[in-house]
């Protein structure tokens, strides 16, 4: 193709929900309200969990981390949403596009690895409690986060400039709520063979492979549980567990929903609900399933109330 006759996409239109402009007044009062508790559940979580020298232990340092993505990975694409929602008009540039990607990747993708980090955790609390404090160390938990938070800065730096490269010549509406990767591929007028491969490829490591050690521990976690022979602990254990893996199991659902297809067979209208469970849904269910429900936490809100 002669690139001087190519013409460059310099703004795009985001349809998201421009289909239903009926359950427009409805949509922002849900997705604000889910906002808001997201943002003021995960905010308590991190305040509990500094205020109260009970909670500084590795289980309670992974949730912290976990609830500060689940404050930062919806901010990037929300208030963006629910804006366009109100005015019905979805305009977004070339690069605030490339932002909100860079940014939906660098908080989206450590989640995996945190949820993995406290899935091992667990196992290694409930499997082999006599060496826990040697095993989930001082030294070694802010390496595993570090590692995860490093693990998001280099998928975003991986698949932003590569994304940022290919030419747009129109079509320039994206059909998503938010600058997401594949419908932005779906609009490409180059080859963008490399940043399928490289998309898949890390879909697979940060998908499957995370989803994989979530899953063993937890087999091996209710293993051990079947072996507690009071009748009480085996319930209360299991309701733990089973609301863990039902988070889990929607969370990389939807992940493996949206990424996870050819970039020929758009799903359209489930890759937006997929991206709504886990941008919107997901950070309100993570603190009140592994926090709200805990009893050490319990006890540190009523201290602080």
């Amino acid at each position: 193709m002669d690139k001087n006759n190519v013409t460059v996409v310099e703004n795009f239109i985001l349809l998201g929900f421009s289909n239903v402009p009926h359950l427009r007044l409805p949509l922002i009062y849900i997705f604000l309200s889910l906002y808001i508790c997201s943002l003021l559940g995960n905010s308590l979580i991190i305040q509990l969990i500094i205020n109260d020298p009970h909670l500084h232990t590795p289980m309670y340092f992974f949730l912290a981390n976990l609830a500060v993505l689940d404050i930062l990975s919806p901010s990037v694409t929300v208030p963006k949403m629910i804006w366009d929602i109100y005015t019905g008009e979805g305009g977004i540039s070339f690069y605030c596009c490339i932002t909100q990607l860079f940014f939906f990747i660098l908080f989206l993708g450590p989640e995996s690895f945190i949820l993995s980090v406290m899935a091992f955790d667990r196992y290694v609390a409930i499997c082999n409690p006599l060496h826990y404090t040697n095993i989930m160390s001082y030294k070694l938990c802010p390496r595993l986060v570090g590692g995860t938070w490093l693990v998001g800065l280099f998928y975003s730096l991986l698949h932003t400039p590569l994304t940022g490269r290919i030419n747009f010549c129109g079509p320039n509406q994206i059909n998503h709520i938010y600058c997401d990767i594949l419908p932005l591929f779906q609009l490409a007028c180059s080859d963008i063979t490399l940043n399928l491969y490289l998309l898949y490829a890390s879909a697979f490591l940060n998908g499957i492979c995370n989803f994989s050690v979530i899953l063993s521990s937890y087999t091996r976690i209710v293993l051990a549980i079947l072996r507690i022979k009071a009748k009480e602990g085996r319930i209360k254990a299991f309701s733990t567990c089973s609301s863990h893996i039902i988070v889990v199991s929607v969370f990389y659902l939807s992940l493996f929903t949206n990424y996870l297809h050819p970039i020929t067979s758009s799903l359209g209208s489930k890759d937006i609900i997929g991206s709504i469970i886990y941008t919107v849904v997901i950070p309100v269910l993570n603190p009140i399933i592994y926090s709200l429900r805990n009893n050490d936490v319990k006890k540190g809100l009523k201290k602080q109330l």
